[in-house]
């Protein structure tokens, strides 16, 4: 009758640990929260380098010939590329860089006798050291505000009229000039310490002048582009996962 009370005794210990479990799933409440995801920490300070790339919209007041001749009216300045690179440190909510751009030629156009008799192209080469205020942070997008000052290269090639100097064609003129910019803009950040920056840059060039022959050259007055930016930035310090 050994086996009879071995099975019996097999019967009342399943009995048992279903009773266990019973109570044990009773105890547990039927809905839990979710865990919760990882939050990206955005870092109050840091070095970084950045990347853009833009397309900007020219602007110029006026154009003015040399003494004695007639000065263009109707004056326009192309549309065209830029790009540049530069470094910074963030420190909180200040942000601090500095920057290197290229802009494609700008082409100038001006009326003195007939449509557009009067052109020249000018590139740009601008250094400048910038400041921004970042504005708090929602969902990873982090506003931001600020302004730069520095200088440009600048290079003034392809003039051409019939009716105001210079007269002498394949003529070029460099010149540094003073530069100042504004800008707006947000950050997005799409990685642990990667962010993406669109935003809208005014960046002013000042007169610049063409080359000049013995009649004398043309000054193009208060050269200026309104820019519309993307790029990245790129911390050297990883922003940690907070679990």
């Amino acid at each position: 009758m050994r086996w009879l009370r071995l099975f019996a005794l097999i019967g009342v210990m399943g009995q048992a640990s279903a009773a266990m479990s019973a109570a044990m799933a009773a105890d547990m409440p039927e809905n839990l929260p979710p865990p919760p995801k990882p939050v990206l920490i955005l870092p109050n300070g840091g070095w970084y380098v950045r990347g853009d790339l833009g397309y900007y919209w020219g602007h110029i007041d006026s154009a003015q010939s040399a003494p004695g001749y007639l000065s263009p009216t109707s004056n326009n300045l192309g549309n065209g590329f830029t790009g540049g690179i530069g470094a910074g440190y963030k420190s909180e909510w200040l942000r601090t860089d500095v920057t290197v751009d290229y802009t494609a030629p700008m082409k100038y156009t001006g009326t003195i006798v007939s449509s557009d008799d009067t052109t020249a192209k000018t590139s740009a080469i601008t250094a400048l050291f910038n400041g921004y205020l970042d504005l708090g942070t929602w969902y990873r997008v982090t506003p931001y505000v600020g302004a730069g000052a520095g200088v440009s290269y600048l290079r003034t090639t392809d003039y051409a009229s019939t009716a105001a100097p210079p007269f002498t064609s394949g003529l070029s003129h460099t010149q540094w000039k003073f530069a100042w910019a504004a800008m707006a803009g947000a950050g997005y950040a799409i990685a642990p310490n990667m962010m993406v920056d669109v935003g809208y840059r005014y960046i002013n060039f000042g007169d610049v002048t063409t080359a000049s022959d013995s009649f004398g050259a043309m000054t193009l007055k208060n050269l200026a582009a309104h820019e519309v930016r993307v790029g990245v930035r790129w911390s050297f310090d990883d922003l940690p996962l907070a679990r």
